[in-house]
């Protein structure tokens, strides 16, 4: 009995061929997105529900806080005066131009305050803290241990998810603090050392043009970002699957997603905080 030759392919379907392939890979990626960024929500509407439900677990609390904002602080202090440092030389090139060297100070600051300050805090505790709670969760969720916690009753979302959340909420602000005073401290140290400006002109100038909504608006940013970060990262490792294999990719889309999303964020955020903070200043 003779094999059955299969029919040749042409040319048109030899070229078709990739695009096929790539139009259902699209496909693919859209329907895991979507059920993603659902499942997302539903995540973070059950973390606030057991946000504010009995037993409150202040000494997690407590830890968590060590972890994702101490342990985040050496980080920041030196991103931070280098920050201001390079952003002080950088800027006197233009201001030089005009005779504004004296308004450095304040340019600094207020680009700290507003922009830099939450968005660099933020990008590096998603770096360190966001991978570190993904990869914790992710582990524990591939080696069954939050099954065993569902078994003996123990809510993972109140007993895992709940303490990172609110830590990483109360301490990205402080963490962005840290990060402007270190910027100005760089700023600072720059222009008067290195580029002889005159210290109480810097000074001076700085605290003219400095008003509280700049630096309340760093600190809503950061917290909200925070807040967000630690949902991503802990959404990424709790629904962790595939061994050790996907908690290297867990770790790695919580940073990119949380880096991803606070950009976006951040333009939206801003045009909801900048009429109702400077409304009073007709900025």
């Amino acid at each position: 009995m003779s094999e059955s030759i299969p029919p040749p392919v042409s040319a048109a379907d030899e070229i078709a061929a990739p695009f096929q392939k790539l139009l259902v890979r699209s496909r693919e990626l859209l329907v895991e997105y979507a059920g993603d960024f659902g499942g997302f929500w539903n995540f973070t509407a059950s973390t606030f529900f057991w946000m504010f439900r009995r037993p409150y677990r202040w000494p997690l609390l407590i830890e968590q806080m060590m972890t994702v904002g101490v342990g985040t602080t050496v980080i920041i202090l030196l991103a931070g005066i280098f920050t201001g440092g390079v952003f002080t030389f950088q800027s006197l090139y233009a201001f030089r131009r005009f005779g504004g060297e004296d308004l450095v100070g304040s340019t600094v600051v207020i680009s700290l305050a507003r922009e830099l300050g939450p968005a660099m805090t933020v990008l590096l505790f998603a770096g360190r803290s966001g991978s570190s709670m993904s990869t914790e969760l992710a582990t524990m969720r591939v080696t069954e241990q939050i099954d065993a916690m569902e078994t003996m009753a123990v809510n993972p979302l109140q007993y895992l998810v709940v303490p990172r959340v609110i830590a990483s909420t109360i301490m990205c602000p402080a963490l962005d603090i840290i990060f402007v005073t270190t910027g100005w401290v760089g700023c600072f140290l720059t222009g008067t050392l290195r580029e002889g400006l005159d210290p109480g002109a810097l000074t001076t100038q700085t605290n003219y043009y400095l008003d509280p909504p700049d630096f309340a608006e760093g600190v809503i940013k950061s917290a909200l970002y925070g807040m967000f970060v630690a949902l991503i990262s802990c959404y990424k490792g709790y629904t962790c699957s595939g061994g050790a294999k996907g908690v290297g990719q867990a770790a790695t889309r919580a940073v990119v997603l949380s880096s991803v999303s606070m950009v976006i964020l951040n333009y939206f955020v801003t045009e909801l905080l900048h009429p109702f903070l400077y409304a009073q200043y007709n900025l």
